[in-house]
């Protein structure tokens, strides 16, 4: 079994997630007492969280890269970013580091791609919708990215921030989730990707007929399952 190095605690609600299934694709696949070999290195959220207020891009990569190379000497096989966001420095981080990190983005439009979706919805920060380093991944693999309008994204942004990444789950912030992806369903959308890890904690496939795509989810199965591959 490999070892997962995972870089998380942005926030610490969705690498909660992450570890959870991770452990539980391990556990359904090799059976018996099995768990992940896994190594987690959480940071600071209200470090990074200032460096992206403040368009500190530069600076929040070298606290990944920190981390990133510290899973690398700790023994990790690979890296998994346990955010959406930080991947707009993923770059940075793998130009640092020998061992590969694993992209949120190329899971997620191996899963659409394995549908046949190739109009999708993308709900995150306001960095992730707005920003070309997540859908330019999806463009490239041929994908059409609808993203809300202008008002729409300050509200799924201030939902992220102000109360998905402090534990505060509101049935109203929900309502107002599904609202706009009944928007981008009627712009054409087949599928929504929640394209940041906190969103999976507030709506579910359950609340939704449209296809989601939860990558926080996507993200650490595909870990787990790169973990027992040979």
């Amino acid at each position: 079994m490999k070892t997962i190095g995972l870089i998380g605690g942005m926030s610490w609600e969705s690498t909660v997630t992450y570890y959870q299934v991770i452990n539980q694709v391990i556990a359904k696949s090799l059976g018996g007492l099995h768990s992940a070999k896994s190594i987690l290195y959480s940071v600071d959220f209200q470090e990074i969280e200032s460096c992206q207020a403040n368009n500190e891009w530069d600076k929040s990569a070298l606290i990944l890269i920190d981390a990133a190379k510290r899973l690398e000497g700790a023994g990790a096989d690979f890296i998994v970013i346990c955010t959406n966001t930080m991947h707009k420095v993923a770059d940075q981080i793998q130009n640092a580091i020998t061992i590969p990190i694993i992209h949120i983005a190329d899971v997620t439009a191996k899963h659409l791609l394995n549908q046949n979706i190739n109009s999708v919805a993308l709900l995150g920060t306001k960095y992730t919708m707005e920003q070309d380093f997540y859908k330019a991944k999806l463009v490239e693999k041929g994908l059409d990215v609808l993203i809300p309008d202008e008002s729409d994204r300050n509200v799924i942004n201030n939902i992220i921030y102000d109360e998905l990444c402090r534990g505060i789950i509101k049935p109203e912030s929900k309502q107002a989730y599904l609202t706009i992806i009944e928007k981008l369903a009627k712009r054409g959308a087949k599928g929504v990707i929640l394209g940041c890890t906190e969103i999976g904690l507030l709506i579910s496939q359950q609340d939704c007929a449209i296809p989601f795509f939860d990558t926080a989810l996507l993200h650490a199965q595909e870990a787990a399952m790169l973990s027992i591959s040979e």
